[in-house]
């Protein structure tokens, strides 16, 4: 059966909730006339998958499921286990059916951290009903478990806890006699509310940070603990910022960031690169996305977006972190503001896809140079026309090789710099900008 925490745990494991309706903020599974919550009542279960971000109550409510279905519960980390535990698992599992006609809950939390071998080695006892699974996850089942696995098993997604929902536990753990009652705690709304900020949706912060400050705080002569905030803040000192530099909230603020790039919206990049900064993202990194997107959405409508954005990586790999900040804001600021071209982008994509797509011919003979004898007399270099013999240096002679003659890949917004660039081409009418993909 599922071990619920006893007294000397840390006071998140003590403030547990035990029962379904003591789980708060995941109302759109355990609402009373929710299907998820209704077939927990009735007995029903089936492998399934918890993703949900940090504290959200995955582990809770995998604890509570066992209690409602008085089933076999079994809690592994993928961080310490390997196929030979699972393998034990399943020897348990077979016996308690067979002896007691009783299943088995294996949970494993964290279980993205399973490679692939792990993985598989649970599909048989899965499919056969021998276990029911259930995993916890803070990183996006379909990237991190095995198709297999996946189908058969249904994911559930947790919501973040918002501040009203932290408050509500925290309160919870002052009032409980399980909790910090027996500390006699006076803590202030102003106070939880900072707790929710550092917190991130994080019930497990939020409680540790509350009893923290309570332990922290000497009793009065009535044996009461007066929390201020100032006393709070010494003890927390800082929030902690919701980011896994190798998970999906790694890749989902790098995206933020560079669409408020594109979009031109110089605040919201500042407040997406402050949020990687400040959650410890390598600096460099942000910087090598910068140069990228100058040349991918920027390009030649302005030529410096590219050159801002290399002296930005070379200011912060110069000085390093934190004063380098102030050179990716100053590159953020600048090309969020630049005018906005994916013309080079789109070149480039079009002259790829013909490089490996189309026949390889060779050079024109008249574009090849004739470094020896032989090579001239074979025709290399043979009626080629020099630019700077011509006026404006502007010569019309065929680049292309023969199957690919007239090929246009360049096509030049009006916008910024590019919009002089279009009309230096040699056929400018020939030149219609292409609409933005």
């Amino acid at each position: 059966m599922a071990q619920f925490p006893r007294a000397g745990a840390p006071l998140a494991d003590r403030m547990r909730p035990e029962t379904l309706d003591g789980i708060v903020g995941q109302d759109h599974l355990l609402g009373k006339d929710k299907p998820f919550r209704k077939m927990l009542e009735r007995g029903e279960l089936h492998s399934l998958i918890f993703w949900g971000p940090p504290g959200s109550g995955k582990t809770t409510l995998a604890l509570a499921i066992a209690r409602y279905t008085k089933a076999n519960f079994i809690r592994v980390s993928a961080v310490t286990s390997g196929i030979g535990e699972i393998r034990n698992i399943v020897k348990q599992a077979e016996a308690d059916r067979r002896m007691f006609q009783r299943r088995t809950i294996l949970f494993i939390d964290e279980i993205h951290r399973f490679n692939k071998a792990q993985q598989d080695s649970l599909l048989p006892h899965v499919e056969s009903g021998l276990v029911t699974l259930i995993g916890a996850t803070t990183e996006n089942p379909s990237f991190e478990v095995i198709a297999p696995l996946l189908s058969r098993a249904k994911v559930y997604v947790l919501n973040q806890l918002t501040p009203d929902d932290l408050k509500v536990l925290m309160r919870r753990a002052l009032a409980s006699p399980d909790g910090l009652a027996g500390l006699k705690p006076q803590v202030p709304d102003q106070v939880l509310d900072y707790f929710t900020v550092i917190a991130q949706g994080d019930a497990r912060v939020a409680l540790t940070a509350l009893e923290l400050s309570v332990s922290a705080t000497e009793p009065d002569q009535e044996g009461v603990r007066r929390v201020t905030l100032e006393l709070a803040q010494e003890v927390v000192q800082r929030k902690f910022l919701l980011y896994d530099k190798g998970g999906e909230e790694h890749y989902n603020l790098i995206s933020a960031l560079h669409k408020s790039l594109r979009d031109s919206d110089p605040d919201a990049a500042l407040y997406w690169l402050a949020r990687m900064l400040e959650a410890g993202e390598d600096p460099l990194y942000i910087a090598r996305r910068l140069v990228r997107f100058a040349s991918e959405d920027i390009g030649l409508a302005n030529p410096n977006a590219l050159v801002v954005a290399n002296a930005a990586k070379d200011a912060v790999h110069f000085i390093g972190m934190p004063e380098g900040n102030t050179a990716l804001a100053q590159a953020v600021i600048y090309l969020a503001l630049a005018p906005k071209s994916n013309a080079v982008y789109k070149a480039y994509s079009s002259a790829k896809q013909d490089a490996l797509e189309s026949l390889t011919e060779p050079v024109p003979l008249h574009l090849r140079n004739p470094v020896t004898p032989l090579m001239q007399g074979l025709g290399y270099g043979k009626g080629y026309k020099y630019a700077h013999d011509f006026p404006d240096a502007q010569v019309d002679q065929e680049h292309f090789p023969e199957r690919l003659k007239g090929r246009r890949y360049y096509f030049p917004t009006d916008r910024g710099v590019e919009g002089e660039l279009r009309k230096r081409r040699k056929h400018p009418q020939q030149d219609r900008p292409e609409p933005d993909k």
